[in-house]
């Protein structure tokens, strides 16, 4: 059965009681808050690794025709970013951190977030940036416009200018080492919040997906809001299986 667009009057008035009641939020974001900006997710049937195998951190490493096949992915847009703009979910999330008491912690690698204005301080990306890349080596900051340039011209991205390391999209790739600074980030604002609310996460990637459940067993609220069922439905004090835009756009009305 298809599942509603927007929840019933009495989920949206418990969001709403809740939202208004916390002085600390944490907003925890998965791939489902994205898709409604038509990008694909990676699990699902249709979604990315349905279509294409993942490629791992130790093989871009290792072998130069697994790092031209990575480059030419991202150029080609195989992974379905490239152009898209926020959603009503994306700006409601935004609201929320304007009012001065939350904060993102994402999953996702889009940059929507910040696109549609959050400040990048109020942001916590576990998994990476897709939207530029990073010397492995000194950390130097690359443009993908300038990268895809060289690559068109010589079928392959250079290493560092600076140090010879090889770069890579600022995204944490399969077999890669999570970045500490943000986790440990993540971890501080989970022991913070009053209340977590996960919008469009299936809940089943660790470690991300721990943070919901350390921040209920920390005495936060937990709200999920999913079109699918989670591993942590049980735990969660509501559970919206509905579209996160309308969702949230009718929770915050008339700020949003």
């Amino acid at each position: 059965m298809t599942q509603p667009s927007v929840p019933a009057g009495s989920a949206i008035d418990e969001l709403r009681r809740l939202l208004d009641g916390s002085h600390h939020t944490v907003i925890f974001t998965g791939a489902g808050i994205s898709t409604e900006s038509g990008i694909p997710d990676f699990r699902s049937p249709g979604g990315v690794w349905s279509r294409m195998q993942p490629i791992y951190f130790q093989d871009f490493v290792s072998s130069e025709t697994t790092r031209r096949e990575a480059w030419r992915r991202r150029f080609a847009n195989q992974d379905g970013w490239s152009g898209a703009q926020p959603n009503r979910g994306h700006h409601a999330v935004a609201t929320l951190v304007a009012r001065g008491n939350a904060v993102v912690i994402t999953q996702n690698v889009d940059n929507l977030h910040q696109a549609s204005g959050v400040p990048e301080a109020k942001i916590i990306e576990l998994h990476g940036n897709a939207t530029y890349a990073l010397c492995l080596k000194c950390h130097v900051r690359y443009e993908l416009v300038d990268l895809a340039q060289q690559f068109n011209a010589n079928g392959c991205v250079a290493p560092c200018t600076g140090c010879g390391g090889l770069i890579k999209t600022a995204t944490i790739s399969f077999g890669q080492q999570m970045p500490e600074l943000p986790m440990q980030r993540a971890e501080e604002q989970t022991h913070l919040c009053a209340l977590f609310i996960v919008l469009g996460s299936s809940l089943s990637v660790f470690p991300a997906a721990e943070f919901p459940r350390r921040a209920k067993q920390g005495g936060a609220a937990l709200v999920i809001i999913n079109r699918d069922p989670t591993e942590m439905d049980a735990i969660a004090d509501l559970v919206i299986r509905a579209g996160i835009g309308d969702t949230m756009s009718a929770a915050l009305a008339p700020d949003l």
